[in-house]
């Protein structure tokens, strides 16, 4: 993977918002890069910075934040320098697309759906309406809605909430973008749907040859979705390796506890484990590591100096004093265990409950 030219490269990026005359830095320090084809998932719990990272590459920021450091480069064009939102709409939409957690937030509700994707077509690749209808119908069945041509003058509260996820997909892919962000894309899905989408996602990425970068806090939900997975915490990266680096050998202690806290984990009469305390506030500097107060495995240099990023294997990064030669070594809690044998279990379990 090292081989190929990188499609995106983030680059030491600082985000910071301007919120009653305090400065809150969302996003601190942040570096990954993105290949050709490949899925990059970008895991942490709610106000990790996981959302603000990716409003960012599409400039989407509310008009109180801003880039303040770093570089982001998307095939050659520096996006950090794009200030204006004309110079913006070059970009988002048409070659980075992005689907929202609740599809009800991109679909007008009252304009056919078949309308709301033929109008995308029309406006940015420039088809006649006669067959920006037709390729619409074909997106539609491409996402998996049957009778595609009756379903064309459906309203969005005529579609369940699976089949709206589908449409946004389809108008996602309209302009054939190079970068496709799923923004926590199956939160309000069951199980059964959540699985068909992801499913949906990874088949249409092989047709049409695009790279994903999946956000959420589940990292069971990527386990099957991602070739490399970033895991962010107080809006930095504090691991980032591949799929099999974070299932196998995961190496920081907030990695753990994320992993430790999957439901598909959870024992009969046993209790679930949880994370104590919260996040510290980003609207003060950062002592150390940020998660060493919530961090069972903290050392006492956690609380004084932040950690470096180290280097665990060619492809494997984490920034944690544990992977220090000076550290004690410490077991890994026993909820992770065998971690790849029973996340197989789980996948083949949720297969069967996706064929009923």
């Amino acid at each position: 993977m090292s081989e190929k030219t990188p499609i995106l490269e983030v680059k030491n990026v600082f985000v910071q918002f301007t919120v009653r005359g305090n400065i809150l830095t969302a996003i601190r320090d942040v570096s990954f890069e993105l290949f050709p084809n490949e899925t990059l998932a970008i895991v942490g719990e709610s106000g990790s910075g996981k959302s603000v990272l990716t409003k960012t590459l599409t400039g989407m920021l509310d008009s109180n934040g801003k880039v303040s450091a770093g570089s982001i480069i998307f095939n050659g064009i520096e996006l950090t320098n794009y200030k204006t939102n004309k110079q913006w709409q070059t970009i988002r939409g048409k070659r980075i697309a992005m689907i929202f957690q609740d599809p009800m937030t991109s679909l007008n509700p009252l304009l056919r759906i078949g309308y709301q994707i033929a109008e995308v077509l029309h406006i940015f690749r420039k088809l006649p309406w006669r067959e920006a209808k037709l390729e619409a119908i074909k997106l539609l069945k491409e996402v998996g809605i049957p009778d595609a041509e009756k379903r064309y003058h459906d309203y969005p509260f005529q579609y369940s909430g699976g089949m709206r996820q589908r449409v946004v997909i389809a108008i996602a892919l309209a302009c054939r973008p190079e970068i496709l962000i799923c923004d926590e894309p199956t939160t309000a899905l069951d199980v059964t749907i959540q699985m068909q989408i992801l499913d949906l996602i990874k088949s249409l990425q092989k047709e049409y040859g695009f790279s994903v970068i999946f956000i959420t806090h589940d990292l069971g939900v990527v386990a099957k979705m991602a070739d490399r997975i970033a895991v962010m915490y107080s809006g930095k990266i504090v691991e980032y390796g591949t799929n099999r680096d974070i299932f196998y050998e995961p190496a920081h202690p907030y990695t753990w506890a994320l992993l430790s806290s999957l439901p598909q984990l959870g024992e009969k009469g046993a209790k679930l484990y949880s994370i104590v305390g919260a996040p510290p506030s980003l609207f003060k500097d950062i002592v150390g590591d940020a998660f060493a107060p919530r961090n069972p495995y903290a050392l006492a240099i956690d609380f004084i100096e932040e950690p470096p990023m180290v280097e665990v294997s060619p492809h494997h990064f984490a920034s944690s004093w544990l992977l220090d030669e000076r550290a004690p070594k410490v077991e890994k809690p026993h909820a992770i265990e065998n971690l790849h044998e029973k996340m197989v279990s789980y996948s083949q379990i949720s297969k069967e409950l996706t064929k009923k």
